[in-house]
């Protein structure tokens, strides 16, 4: 097999340069190919690879787990602001409402510090009370 390109040595340059620099050269010129041998491709071992590494990006480790559910827990800590805020200053504060809502509807991890799970399971229960009491002052009204 002879490689060449725009400025690469000629086979005959190229196994003078290698043995003179004590490198490696393989000489493929019509072995293989002219003997009608075959060799195995080793694409199977790089699906395996690939897949493997697919599988491995699909499960979730704990710090991944815990940073989810720390971020749904501070964004609806940040929906229960908003609502505060709109509230006080006399608007009805429909939009912030839609927010927590959809906020609270996103799945929430459960992570392995009992700790943490009960300070989210408290932010959870106060956005739920929020919009039960969004849903009274409508029904009133």
């Amino acid at each position: 097999m002879k490689v060449t390109g725009p400025s690469g040595p000629s086979s005959a340059q190229g196994s003078r340069a290698a043995r003179a620099s004590g490198g490696f050269s393989v000489s493929f010129a019509g072995s293989a190919a002219s003997a009608g041998v075959t060799t195995p491709a080793s694409a199977p071992s790089a699906l395996t690879d690939v897949s493997a590494l697919m599988a491995l990006q699909g499960v979730d480790d704990v710090t991944e787990r815990r940073r989810r559910a720390i971020r749904r827990g501070g964004g609806l800590l940040d929906r229960l602001e908003e609502l505060k805020l709109a509230l006080l200053m006399g608007e009805a504060g429909d939009g912030a409402l839609d927010r927590l809502t959809r906020t609270l509807r996103e799945e929430r991890p459960v992570d392995a510090d009992a700790g943490l799970n009960n300070l989210l399971d408290q932010i959870d229960l106060r956005a739920a009370v929020e919009l039960a009491k969004a849903d009274l002052r409508r029904s009133a009204a």
